[in-house]
């Protein structure tokens, strides 16, 4: 018999009636959860899914099991926590897209100057697998011949070659494309002439825009990032700026809090610090955190970290 099979054999049917929004509200009171206004709590269920909200009650949980609830919690203390949530996303997708912006910008520049061509996306040469390289650009020349850009439609209607400059090209690149291909640049030194804008080793840069990219599609999707476990987790430098590298959490591969997003937020108040000269990010991260009156320990922060030269 196939695995597949044996665990077929060993699943039940889901026989849990859909219930209403009142009753909603009803089961979370009979877990134990305070609240105070039953309109408000029905209208917050009717628009975000009470399975949606289920995962911001865990850490208010005193029994996963049975989904009881702590003593004096209440309906705002798990919608506080999905507001931060939400904030929190688009407070990341914010730095992620100056961070997407720059990129693009550097790769076309470094490129472009470094082999003396509008069309350096045009030379498999340059370009280490070369599998990846030709999805790359098959994704490329797809999104090329959809856009509705003005610039894109005048320099594919006026000239000759396959496709628009790099520096053209790379506008329509998210930063999952962008991440391919800077991960997929044949040589160090071209790699590294970009890396070195942002004061970071060629490879950091390679695994923290892989990590970006993935940090952004859950942002992006308005899945959860507070207490997220995310696996691949970004490469952290061992030299390099000593602000970066003291407020870095650096702890052993098996810790389960490198998964959690402390390090991210560290790198991107760093390279917000590098594109945007005065950053205010930062600030506005810890405003957050303190509004909502979030447990950073959650988000595997160390205890000490707005004593950390980053965050000062």
């Amino acid at each position: 018999m196939s695995r597949s099979a044996r665990n077929n054999r060993n699943k039940i049917p889901y026989t849990k009636p859909p219930i209403n929004f009142s009753d909603q509200v009803s089961q979370l009171e009979s877990r134990g959860l305070s609240v105070a206004d039953h309109s408000k709590a029905e209208f917050f269920l009717s628009q975000l899914n009470y399975y949606r909200i289920a995962a911001y009650c865990l850490p208010f949980e005193q029994d996963h099991a049975t989904h009881q609830f702590k003593p004096n919690i209440g309906f705002d203390d798990v919608l506080n926590l999905y507001i931060f949530d939400r904030e929190l996303r688009l407070l990341v997708l914010d730095a992620i897209e100056r961070i997407e912006v720059s990129l693009r910008t550097q790769l076309a520049y470094h490129l472009s100057h470094n082999h003396q061509t509008a069309h350096p996306h045009l030379k498999p040469e340059l370009f280490f697998n070369p599998v990846i390289y030709g999805k790359s650009l098959s994704n490329l020349d797809t999104d090329i011949k959809r856009s509705q850009e003005e610039f894109i439609k005048h320099l594919t209607g006026k000239y000759d070659e396959l496709m628009p400059p790099i520096w053209a090209v790379v506008e329509l690149m998210t930063m999952g494309q962008l991440s391919k291909w800077f991960a997929n640049i044949k040589t160090r030194a071209d790699r590294q002439s970009i890396s070195r804008i942002y004061r970071l080793d060629e490879k950091i840069m390679t695994s923290f825009c892989e990590h970006l990219s993935l940090v952004r599609n859950h942002a992006a999707h308005h899945a959860r990032l507070w207490n997220r476990d995310f696996t691949k987790t970004p490469m952290l430098p061992r030299k390099g700026d000593n602000d970066l590298l003291n407020s870095l959490f650096t702890l052993p591969d098996s810790d389960r809090r490198l998964r959690k997003l402390y390090n991210t937020f560290v790198m991107l108040a760093y390279l917000m610090n590098i594109i945007c000269g005065e950053n205010h990010w930062k600030d506005r991260l810890i405003e957050l955190i303190d509004q909502h009156r979030i447990d950073t320990d959650k988000m595997g922060f160390p205890t000490d970290w707005q004593q950390k030269p980053i965050w000062q």
